[in-house]
């Protein structure tokens, strides 16, 4: 008996995690379209470097919809225009007079600070289009971007901090905080701006998740519904077939090797074509199942022959206003929730558990 209920609790995590998985490449495969990561790092890079946009709005969203909907369409992108041209080996000082500036014989120049950075930070760029694709900066190598910007200055440090206080730049009040924690030494100050860049993108890290997780709630109502997916009937099932249950369960426990290698090819951190191999493992006879109830069906012919499609439009629609079957649904959204990391280590326990059994 109690073989039994692991058996359908090994079920349940594996139809979980499978689910997290296309969860996780839908929602990839559309920030990678949009550039939505890429330009959320650039957001926050034009604020600290240049304050915020033309109509002194902040660049980084403040709502969900900005992020997913006004953040990869507007005509403002944050991100800097790629060259072609390799950057120059020396760096420019900034075109700047601040004497001139503070005594207001001349008004501050437009100084674009986010685009001096891209040009120490291009090498490490690989666009695909006008625009830059890079989507992480290393603190180490931000705070060396950094320290070539101070080489070009005649006064150093304090003589790039000058000018960008006349140009009103965030980033001066922040390298200023830096420098005089640092005691006015450039080892420690540049150890200094890599520790405050790595708090400021885990922080912004945070943030960004805090909106993901809308969109991956979303993308789980969705996928739930569609596929029909309740998952307090598929518990039914797996209990009351002694056959399909055993069927799972020799997928899942396929041995620690065979759950590395699939994680390696669907993991949508690690693999280019998640979606795909997602797709490949529902491929299982003993899988295919979980679409048994979803808007269209597949059938697996047992000869290993092509797949055959139905269209499953009226009982789909008569199970989805069915009330006995919403709490079956609002706890597979509440699964896919955990993400496939969560499912990944509950599933890896569970077969080594049984593995030692």
């Amino acid at each position: 008996m109690i073989s039994v209920y692991v058996d359908l609790a090994i079920g349940l995590v594996l139809a979980f995690l499978l689910l997290s998985l296309v969860v996780s490449g839908i929602n990839e495969a559309f920030v990678r379209l949009l550039g939505i990561r890429s330009k959320f790092l650039w957001a926050y890079l034009r604020d600290t470097m240049d304050g915020g946009s033309a109509d002194g709005t902040s660049w980084i969203p403040s709502k969900i919809a900005d992020v997913f909907a006004k953040l990869p369409f507007s005509r403002n992108d944050p991100r800097p225009a790629h060259s072609p041209d390799p950057a120059p080996p020396v760096v420019a000082p900034m075109p700047v007079d601040p004497a001139a500036v503070l005594t207001a014989e001349e008004p501050a120049p437009d100084v674009d600070m986010t685009a001096r950075l891209y040009r120490r930070l291009q090498e490490i760029d690989h666009p695909k289009g006008a625009r830059t694709t890079i989507a992480d900066i290393p603190p180490e190598r931000f705070s060396g971007a950094v320290m070539e910007l101070v080489s070009a200055e005649e006064g150093g440090v304090e003589g790039l901090l000058v000018k960008l206080e006349a140009v009103g730049s965030p980033l001066a009040g922040h390298l200023k905080g830096v420098w005089e924690g640092a005691q006015r030494d450039l080892g420690r100050f540049r150890k200094g701006v890599e520790n405050w860049f790595d708090g400021e993108m885990q922080r912004l890290s945070t943030l960004y998740r805090r909106y993901v997780t809308w969109v991956v709630f979303a993308l789980g109502v969705a996928l739930t519904l569609l596929l029909g997916m309740d998952a307090l009937e598929y518990g039914k099932t797996l209990l009351r077939d002694n056959a399909y249950r055993a069927a799972v369960t020799a997928v899942a426990e396929g041995g620690e090797e065979a759950l590395a290698g699939l994680r390696e090819r669907c993991d949508p951190a690690v693999s280019a074509d998640a979606l795909g191999c997602v797709t490949e493992s529902f491929s299982s006879p003993a899988l295919v199942r979980i679409f048994d109830h979803s808007i269209v069906s597949v059938s697996l012919p047992p000869d290993g022959g092509d797949p055959s499609f139905n269209w499953n439009g009226a009982l789909w629609w008569d199970r989805l206003l069915t009330p006995g079957h919403w709490p079956g649904y609002l706890l597979t959204v509440i699964a896919l929730l955990f993400g496939a990391p969560f499912w990944w280590d509950v599933l890896r326990r569970m077969t080594g558990f049984r593995h030692r059994s």
